[in-house]
């Protein structure tokens, strides 16, 4: 990574497919700053309750503790004085409305992190992740590894029949697919116990 900017805020996208170290990589920047003696501050959706409601969580079982919002503007609400690195994960989920909230945050000063998917289950661009991409001073696109081929994934390949974009699941839902592998219509009919609709 290039140097950091000095006397003025920042956007920082990490994205890519599921499984692919997405979480891990920005609670490790997190746990950096907070090292570095930042005032650091963490918000995620409330619906991606899949591993815990107050923490991020990565798949690797990393986590460190957030704050749960229903929609952007609470990112704003919420935020204290004296916060200088704002993290949120799964950031495609909080909609169109979070590019806005973190170019107020950026522009303020703050370092901001969001970590999300760049593809729905189809392979097409997932919104806001496109525009938080454009505007964001450094990008980082995670690879996961193909469980078909073991080729770098950056597919996420829903595995359960399920036409609505946003199913909120993790492994018996999704599997990591590279581009040849990838097919982009469910393979299963059924549903893991713990996979929540929406």
């Amino acid at each position: 990574m290039h140097g950091f900017p000095r006397n003025v805020g920042w956007i920082e996208v990490i994205c890519g497919s599921m499984f692919s170290g997405k979480t891990e990589e920005l609670i490790r920047r997190l746990k950096r700053a907070q090292i570095a003696k930042q005032n650091v501050q963490i918000f995620k959706p409330r619906l991606d309750d899949r591993y815990a409601v107050e923490s991020i969580v990565s798949h690797s079982a990393q986590k460190l503790e957030s704050v749960a919002i229903e929609r952007a503007e609470e990112i704003i609400q919420k935020l204290r004085p004296d916060t200088q690195v704002v993290g949120i994960d799964e950031v495609q989920f909080l909609g169109p409305e979070v590019l806005p909230v973190c170019e107020v945050l950026a522009e303020k000063g703050l370092r901001v992190i969001v970590a999300g998917l760049d593809q729905d289950y189809k392979g097409r661009p997932f919104e806001p992740m496109p525009q938080l991409l454009a505007v964001a001073e450094f990008i980082t696109k995670e690879l996961a590894i193909c469980v078909v081929c073991g080729n770098p994934a950056n597919r996420s390949q829903r595995i359960v029949s399920r036409s609505d974009r946003v199913v909120v699941g993790a492994a018996g839902a999704y599997e990591a697919r590279c581009r040849k592998c990838f097919v982009p219509e469910p393979v299963e009919a059924t549903a893991p116990e713990n996979l929540k609709l929406l």
